[in-house]
């Protein structure tokens, strides 16, 4: 049953009152009301406008709160690389140190009767968040990194051969390239790269479908650009590749943390993504597959929790999830994580698309609006992510991001892990801006005028 009202309701109904909140049963044990500044609000009837979901959850994040240089304060328009993590990811852990620090699976003791718990009820909230069938489904990894590492040893090895094609675009993350290589390069088979299109913004879908056949054997793409901000249409790629027999592996890491996502809908046999870009820790990620796949595949990593039973003369493995689970999982991660999805499934992240929607909108429109400044990806009135990422004329993205950084505005430079994205638009490096719940007009204001100032201080050394 959908909660009565969002988190986002209940912050803005007492933001006039703090120090009256209570936490919320679900999430209760994980915050100390002695420690946590501004633990979750447990009832409220505030009907209330998202467009202000910024600045009432600037409070939630404590790292937001702070002054850095001369002091500004800062201005965190970095999220894609890594989100800030609110009070209650952080008190979570911390309790999980101080209260229930244990090995699981494997004790009969009181502490790792908890931790074990805990451990899986963070399973069980990312299978939630997902909509997956079974909470089986959910496979904990470092990252989504390791989790497409993961599928491409396992899966890949077992099902790509010589001749056989993997079809991906140049708008990847490395992380969703380098490990299909390396797998074509080992089995004979061959990488095709779907094409951008300037009309769109976005990848070629005409193209990459173009390229899906007889010989396809997995079609992995992102779910939405980290560089270019365009949204794929999932379920048509997801559809034309199983037609052939292909299947399909979903980078959703800009996606999971910004959306609703529902497995099932999307129509995709494997989705990945990284805690740490949704209000989680680093360290922790998870891989999503149908479960008839996952017990297919054969052990990523070997050692302890991962097996059956082992003997002097062979092994045998445990099944999905634990089977690709070898050795002590990252547990207070593992917590963290589940503290991080209660806190999205709290504010509703319809809630959440929404006033990224709008927000996007603004940073596009205001940063298309000066002279010199190339926005890359879809043009306006197109759907995109609430990230820009840009050129300015006569000034390199380093340098912009230095001298924007002294104003206390961090937004990241460089490649973004996408060389052959960056190599097709004719670029060797761009700047990023991007936004998540807890960022606000004014800092959009705010780093466009720094930008401002970076053009004219720029154009005034050129003309001496």
């Amino acid at each position: 049953t959908a909660p009565a009202h969002s988190m986002f309701s209940m912050l803005l109904a007492a933001s006039a009152a703090r120090g009256a909140y209570t936490a919320r049963p679900s999430v209760a044990r994980h915050v100390s009301r002695a420690t946590c500044k501004s633990p979750v609000i447990a009832t409220a009837t505030a009907s209330v406008d998202v467009s202000h979901l910024g600045a009432v959850l600037r409070t939630e994040f404590p790292a937001l709160d702070q002054t850095v240089y001369d002091e500004r304060p800062l201005v965190y328009l970095d999220s894609a690389a890594t989100s800030q993590k609110p009070w209650t990811v952080l008190r979570a852990m911390e309790t999980y140190y101080e209260r229930d620090n244990a090995n699981v699976h494997r004790g009969a003791h009181a502490l790792s009767a908890r931790a074990t718990d805990a451990y899986e009820a963070a399973r069980d909230a990312v299978a939630r968040l997902v909509r997956a069938p079974s909470r089986r489904e959910i496979v904990f990894t470092r990252g989504a990194t390791e989790a497409i590492n993961l599928v491409a040893a396992t899966w890949g090895t077992q099902n790509v051969a010589a001749g056989d094609e993997i079809v991906i675009t140049v708008a990847e993350h490395h992380a969703n390239i380098v490990p299909w290589q390396l797998l074509a390069q080992r089995v004979g088979a061959t990488v095709r790269f779907a094409r951008l299109d300037a009309a769109t913004g976005g990848v070629d879908v005409e193209h990459l479908l173009s390229l899906i056949g007889p010989r396809t054997k997995l079609v992995a793409f992102a779910h939405v650009s980290n560089v270019l901000g365009s949204i794929a249409p999932v379920r048509r790629i997801a559809d034309a590749a199983a037609a052939v027999g292909a299947r399909t592996l979903l980078d959703a890491c800009q996606s999971v943390p910004h959306m609703p996502i529902d497995v099932a809908e999307l129509g995709v046999d494997f989705l990945v993504a990284s805690a740490h870009k949704m209000c989680g820790p680093t360290g922790i990620g998870f891989l999503w597959g149908k479960l008839e796949l996952l017990e297919s595949m054969p052990p990523y990593q070997s050692g302890g929790e991962m097996i059956d039973e082992v003997t002097v003369d062979g092994s045998t493995f445990a099944p999905p999830p634990g089977r690709f689970e070898a050795g002590t999982p990252a547990i207070a991660e593992a917590v963290g994580l589940r503290a991080a999805v209660e806190f999205l499934e709290g504010l509703g992240l319809e809630a959440v698309e929404g006033y990224e929607m709008q927000l996007g909108a603004y940073l596009h429109e205001r940063l298309s609006a000066l002279p010199g400044v190339r926005v890359l990806g879809p043009p306006a009135g197109v759907p995109r992510a609430a990230l820009a990422t840009f050129t300015v004329d006569g000034v390199h993205a380093n340098d912009l991001a230095t001298f924007v950084d002294q104003d206390g505005i961090a937004i990241r430079a460089g490649h973004h892990c996408a060389q052959p994205l960056h190599a097709a638009l004719g670029l060797t490096s761009s700047a990023r801006a991007s936004l998540y719940c807890y960022s606000t007009q004014k800092e959009v204001d705010t780093l466009v005028e720094s930008i401002a100032a970076t053009q004219r201080l720029f154009a005034g050394m050129m003309s001496e």
